[in-house]
């Protein structure tokens, strides 16, 4: 694994990880209520909570708190910036292997 975290690479785990397969990856509780994706904030506890597929980013209104997937990861798994971004990547990794039937 790459030491060296490039802007690209950043770029591409804050905006092409799907925040909502995220979460669930995450075991995070959520649910579908209204139309909308909710899951249980990792910091309040709150499920007054949405994600906005258009920007990838999550929101609580309780707290007031965004996440991106990095944000998400270093919250929920309570991890530092640089073992968040290891976990992304072996993320987007296990979806890549699991997107193509020939690496299953």
């Amino acid at each position: 694994m790459p030491s060296r975290i490039t802007d690209a690479e950043l770029r591409r785990l804050r905006n092409d990880v799907d925040i909502a397969q995220l979460i669930c990856h995450l075991g995070i509780p959520s649910k579908r209520r209204d139309g909308y994706f909710r899951f249980l904030c990792p910091i309040c506890r709150e499920f007054n909570t949405a994600t906005n597929p258009r920007t990838n980013l999550a929101r609580c209104f309780r707290c007031s708190t965004n996440f991106n997937p990095i944000d998400l990861v270093m919250r929920a798994e309570r991890l530092s910036f640089l073992r968040a971004v290891r976990f992304l990547r072996s993320f987007c990794q296990d979806q890549r292997s699991s997107d193509d039937p020939r690496l299953a």
